[in-house]
């Protein structure tokens, strides 16, 4: 028979159990509750992912979370890079302030990624040979500079990433990795690190850009653009392409293959869990006369003279908004404007996948379809161009195929 004194005991442990249990369960879910916030926003309303979900939840969950910070980094990088050493720039060459921000985007980018994923691929856009020679010490410093001293304004954030790039020659080495050719197998990222040169120069639009391949298929694309207003209601209009204030400004777009596309605030510490789904709207009775097209400040980017006419045919009275970078596809994502049209200006030109790998995803999350100038889906598995694509038509599914038509018949007038 128990003593009085043994339920006395059984007693004590049991109300010193109970709350410290609790006490782990809250900090568990206070740790936790962060990431699941931030993947539930890509998630799709119940009724239409229920019978994927046990599949889909899981997969993803981590790239997507890096993939975010890492952008939310390197943008930060970007931006110190504009308003230490950019301003007033109008040229780019090889020790131009986009150069440094190119180099030190895609170092913080690629130490993220190899620190959480060691064995995916990279396809990046600039290599170190120049910054390992004498001749590149002194841009060598200058980007060394800035990648040691951007970090995220959050410790835990900052270290879900890695931490800090150990030193100069370990920097050299992380731009370096993003040498793969890419293809059709295995897990590839691709990163653009600054998309817009000229537009970043101007202080306009301009995008990081991140996207991983699997098997040539885009599975998660993160856009960060830091001059595009966070109010996803604000329309486009013709000063988008230049001065941008930083008030009021700086988004990162987010989709999940088979998720959903999403925004948020981009900040400078842990991830903002004020991400919202976002959607391409609908354009009412089809009536174009009343959309927006987006398309390249840049002539030599795209064919403007066409698209003028390719406007006309559908009708559109308002006149095209011309910005740089992946901002296009984030924009008419959220509804923002309604058509992107890239159109070939030369026959031999093949389109880099770092350009498009993200927006592509993020617009066809949206609500939006993606395709050449022919028809065809973007193929994103034939290496490091789009080699078997001309151009690019996005817009709204339901009028895709109205402005698809459209192109084809200017196009074929040539």
């Amino acid at each position: 028979m128990s003593r009085p004194t043994d339920k006395k005991y059984s007693y004590l442990r049991l109300s010193f159990l109970v709350p410290l249990s609790v006490l782990i369960l809250a900090i568990f879910l206070s740790r936790s509750f962060p990431r699941l916030a931030l993947f539930a926003g890509q998630l799709k309303p119940f009724s239409t992912t229920v019978n994927n979900m046990s599949s889909q939840i899981p997969m993803y969950q981590k790239e997507l979370e890096i993939a975010l910070l890492a952008v939310q980094r390197a943008a930060q990088l970007t931006k110190r890079v504009f308003h230490e050493k950019a301003k007033g720039t109008v040229s780019k060459d090889d020790k131009s302030p986009v150069t440094i921000g190119d180099f030190g985007a895609q170092a913080l980018i690629i130490s993220a990624l190899k620190a959480n994923f060691p064995e995916d691929e990279i396809v990046g856009e600039e290599d170190a040979d120049e910054l390992r020679s004498e001749a590149g010490k002194g841009l060598r410093d200058q980007i060394w500079e800035l990648v040691k001293s951007t970090k995220l304004a959050d410790a835990n954030s900052e270290s879900r990433l890695g931490g800090p790039v150990k030193d100069e020659d370990a920097m050299l080495d992380l731009i370096d990795f993003g040498n793969s050719e890419g293809g059709a197998h295995g897990r590839i990222w691709t990163i653009d690190p600054i998309d817009g040169t000229k537009g970043f120069l101007r202080g306009g639009q301009y995008a990081v850009c991140l996207a991983l391949l699997v098997d040539g298929d885009v599975k998660v694309g993160v856009l960060g653009c830091p001059n595009l207003p966070v109010d996803d209601s604000a329309p486009l209009d013709s000063n988008i392409g230049a001065n941008q204030t930083d008030e009021g400004r700086g988004v990162i777009f987010s989709a999940v293959q088979g998720l959903g596309a999403t925004s948020r605030p981009l900040t400078t510490g842990p991830l903002s869990l004020q991400g919202q789904r976002i959607a391409m709207k609908a354009i009412p009775d089809g009536d174009m006369s009343k959309a927006c097209f987006c398309e390249s400040v840049e002539a030599g980017h795209s064919n403007q003279s066409e698209s003028a006419q390719i406007a006309k045919k559908l009708g559109i009275t308002k006149p095209s908004v011309r910005m740089d970078s992946q901002a296009k596809y984030g924009s008419i994502a959220r509804g923002a404007g309604d058509i992107y049209l890239r159109l070939p200006t030369s026959e031999t030109y093949q389109e880099k996948i770092w350009d498009h790998a993200a927006g592509d995803l993020i617009v066809r999350e949206a609500g939006g379809q993606v395709t050449d100038t022919l028809g065809k889906r973007l193929d994103f598995s034939k290496g490091r161009t789009l080699a078997e694509n001309k151009g690019v038509v996005a817009a709204r599914a339901e009028v895709h195929g109205k402005v698809l038509k459209a192109v084809q018949e200017v196009i074929g007038q040539k």
